[in-house]
Order: C-alpha cells, then structure tokens, then sequence
C-alpha cells in the first residue's frame, strides 16, 4: 500500500510540474528613466490595409521617418487584408508569447486579448510621463499631448480602468443616396434621413413594370437598400430607441421586444427585396454605382468607391450609370437626437519582458498620431484625424477648402464624408468593450442576416421564430457562458491535462484514506 500511495503522489507531481511547463514569466513593465539610445531593438507593426497601395506607402514612410529618428530602432511592416486575421493572429501567438509589439486593432479585440496575462500595456503613465509621454520632453518628434487627441476618440480606448489603445484614425458610417433616383421617384430628398423615409422610398423603387424591368431604373436589378455592416445596423437602430444592447459589465440586453420590432421591421422589407445585405448581395457601392440601388449605407472611409466619378470603382465601365449622389448621415428614428457609430483603427502595444523594447513601441505608436502620418492617411479615404492639430492645421484645412477640384484627390464625396463624421463627432457612440463583446457584436448582425435569410426563403417571421432565432444565436456565439450580471460563470469543459490531475489527486486521496483505515482495522484486531 505504500509503494502504491508512493507511486500516485510522484504522478501526481510530475503532472503537476508538467501542467506548470510553459508558464511565462510575469512581465511588469515600469518605465525607464531612459530610453538606451546605445542599444538596437527590432519591433514589430501589424497594420491592415484594403489592398490601397497608398496607405502602404504612408506606413513605409512613417516607418522610414521615424528610423531616421531613433537609427537604434528597426521597424518591421506585416499587412493584412482585415482586421480579423490580425485580432486571429494576436490571439494564436498570445499562448507563445510572439504578439507583436505595435499592432492596428480594434478595442473590442484588445478586450480579448487582455484574457491573457500582462499582454497590453496599460497607456495611462506612458500617457503623462514627463519625458516619454505624449507631448514629452524627450520625445524627438512633434507629438500631440494628450489634450490635442480628440477626447471623444480618445475615450473609445479606456476601458477595465485604462487606456489600452491610442485612436488612429476614425471614421463613422455615412448614406450614399442616389439623388437622382429619390427625385425620379416623385420624393424630396430631405436634410436629414428617417427610418421610415428610407423604407416608403425603398418600397416605391421596387415597381416593375410589363416587362419585369424596374421602372426607376429601367434594369432587371435594384435592391433600394442594403446596408454593409448589419452588426452597426442592429447597434445603431437599438441605441437610437434607448433600447438594451449591453452593460458595461457584460450584462447581455441584446434580446428584447425592441429587438424583436426591429427585426420583423426589416423582415417586410427584406421580404419584398427592398432591403438586402453586403453579405447577401455584395458591396454597396457596386449596386449604388450601376444604378441598382438608391440608399448604400457604408463607412466614412469606404467613400472613395461611391459615385459615378468614384476614384476607385469595382465595376465596368459599361455598367456605371451617371447619377447625383449626396452624402447624408445614417438613417434616425428622433431627428433632434441623432445617433451614429463611431468606428475605426487604434493602436495597441504589447507588453515584453525588456521595458527598453516596450518604450522603443511607445515611441513608435505615438508617432504614428504626428500630423504628417495623420494628414496623409485620412487624406486617403473618409478618415479623419484623431487629433485637433492635425484637424486644425493649415495643410488639413486647405485640403477640405479645396473639394472637388479634381475626382481623385480631391474628390467630393470623400472630403464630403469626412466634414460629416466631423460635424458630427458628439453625435457619435461606442459600445460597451468587454471579454466577449465582439462575440456580441457579431450576433447583433447575425440576427439581421437571418432574418433577411429566412423570409426569402419564404419563411414567416413571428414572435415564436423570433424567441427561437434568439435561443440559437445564443447558444452560437456562446452569449450565455458568461453573464456578469448574474455572477453565474459557466467555465465550458477543462483541459485535458487539468482533468488527469484532478483525478490523480482524488487517487491519492483515496489512497491515503484506505491505508489510514487499514491501519486503524490492524490496530483493532491486534
């Protein structure tokens, strides 16, 4: 029995020091009392691009500058397509601590990657520090202070008591409309757009005539409405009606009678066709730009690819349609207290064990929000700069006086898009940021899309299709393994090697209880 007992509790150990192998060292970064000029570091920059070589050309030459600056500090670029292959990436290299040092994300992201332990770095006194922080005596560039950040976009990136981001660049979502089309059908294009508006105009464009040919257009094709991202449609209708989407703890709202009135609303219309989705139809402005579709809802930054002299147009020229196109914000349900969401890239840095390495990304982060990096990029799409000093230079404001003097540049639509996200910057909202609220965000635009699915498949939307629509997206976006609201935590299945412990353990237990009652038999008997 003891060679038994002896046996369990060396596996017991060894499974114990197995479990332990790999655990990474807690990394506490403090900031240096100076940067060591005399040492070379090599960072990383994960950025993400639509496929626009000019962009990448403002990150190789903010890269360049700033290695003109600090020759100690080599800075090496690795694009992405979009914004979830980086947030996959930074999430699988998390376990082998291989993050990057500097990478272009999205608070919702950095919500998840904060799961692991010491993975980003709290900004606050980074933020402040009197010679390495924004605006810092140190620093060899022009960086803004803290006060010359925007603070609405600023406040986008505090969350769990911190600031784990800086904003990069920000953009909200605009209503591409067809005048033209809107007028034809006998409408007044008002100042500002109404869910109810949008609808009666989508339902009108949906006549044929004998021939099966749409009568605004004359085409086989017209889809009136469709929207790119359904996660922002759903966020923006619910927090336009004071409805319940989430709390700032994790509290999941999101399934509600509002809600449900909201979805059978979309459902009529997406019944008729005259509603669809980018992830049922396609790309907005492709349909917009051939004169298939009258109100394309997309973002700020995407204003390059609306309208009949777009710079950047994904369809034959054969196809393109000549119409008038006006910028408008979102759609509203009170006109006297407009609603729309604010969107767009941050930065994050990513903790290291060598603070000299962590403070090198510092640096390197804050000089992206210099006004040459922020200019040239926002000039690039319907951006806008995340700072008042870029907003308010001389070279930013001779930009926007100049619109419409040519349609690449120049173009109208685009600087258009960026004077309404900047008219617009307090009517602008975020949603609440916590482990598990992209999960979210993604059933909110689920619940759109299948919808939209399912009446087109000729299926009757009820309240009973509903309360099942509700349970499944539940259950697939794993909303209910958490609610913090509740305190109820449900912990899913434990790793293997967790599970071979705690049984080894429990075999020792029982182990040592059997020698103890053996023992206790002999002593009776003898």
């Amino acid at each position: 029995m003891k060679k038994i007992i002896s046996l369990l509790l060396i596996i017991a150990l060894v499974l114990t020091f197995t479990g332990c192998h790999g655990a990474k060292e807690e990394k506490v970064f403090t900031i240096p009392e100076e940067f060591d000029t005399s040492r070379n570091y090599e960072i990383s920059f994960w950025a993400k691009n639509d496929t626009n070589l000019t962009q990448v050309e403002i990150y190789k030459k903010a890269i360049a500058d700033f290695e003109a600056l600090y020759p100690n500090v080599k800075v090496s670029l690795k694009l992405y397509t979009d914004y979830g292959r980086i947030y996959n990436d930074v999430i699988t290299n998390i376990s082998t601590d291989t993050t990057p040092n500097v990478c272009i994300t999205y608070p919702d992201h950095i919500a998840t990657y904060l799961t692991g332990k010491d993975t980003v770095v709290p900004l606050n006194e980074l933020m402040v520090d009197e010679k390495y922080g924004l605006g810092g005596s140190e620093v060899l560039f022009d960086s803004p202070t803290k006060d010359e950040i925007i603070s609405k976009f600023l406040e986008e990136c505090e969350f769990s008591g911190s600031y784990y981001a800086l904003p990069y660049m920000r953009s909200t979502e605009a209503c591409y409309v067809n005048k033209t089309f809107v007028e034809k059908l006998g409408y007044e294009l008002p100042e500002a757009l109404t869910w109810d508006f949008i609808w009666e105009v989508s339902e009108a464009a949906t006549k044929k005539d004998k021939d099966g040919n749409f009568i605004v257009n004359g085409q086989k094709t017209m889809i009136p409405f469709i929207y790119k991202s359904t996660d922002n449609m759903m966020i923006s209708m619910l927090k336009q009606q004071n409805a319940g989407y989430s709390s700032n703890m994790g509290e999941i709202a999101i399934f509600n009678d509002t809600t449900k009135e909201i979805l059978a609303e979309i459902a009529k219309h997406g019944e008729t066709k005259a509603f669809s989705t980018f992830k049922i139809s396609s790309y907005p402005a492709n349909f917009l730009n051939a004169g298939q579709c009258i109100f394309a809802i997309d973002s700020t930054a995407g204003a390059t690819w609306m309208g009949s002299d777009a710079p950047l147009l994904d369809i034959s020229e054969d196809k393109l349609v000549q119409f008038e196109t006006k910028v408008m914000t979102i759609p509203q349900y009170d006109l006297d207290n407009p609603k729309m969401i604010s969107q767009g890239p941050s930065l994050c840095v990513f903790n290291k064990a060598d603070s000299q390495e962590v403070l090198a990304s510092w640096l390197f982060a804050q000089f992206m929000l210099t006004n040459n990096v922020q200019i040239s990029y926002s000039q690039t799409e319907g951006y806008v700069p995340v700072t008042n000093k870029a907003q308010n230079s001389n070279e930013y404001q001779d930009y926007l006086s100049r619109i419409g003097e040519d349609n690449d540049f120049y173009y109208p639509i685009k600087i258009q898009a960026a004077k309404l996200l900047m008219d617009n910057t307090e009517n602008t909202f975020v949603t609440p940021v916590f482990n598990g609220s992209a999960s979210l965000r993604n059933a909110a635009g689920q619940l759109v899309e299948e919808v939209t699915k399912s009446v087109r498949r000729h299926e009757t939307v009820n309240n009973e299709y509903l309360d099942n629509l509700f349970t499944e997206i539940t259950s697939l976006y794993r909303l209910d393994q958490i609610n913090l609201a509740t305190g109820k935590i449900n912990l899913g299945k434990l790793p293997s090697g967790a599970v071979i412990l705690m049984v080894s353990l429990g075999v020792c237990w029982l182990g040592i209880i059997a020698f103890w009652i053996k023992n206790q038999i002999k002593k009776k008997k003898s």
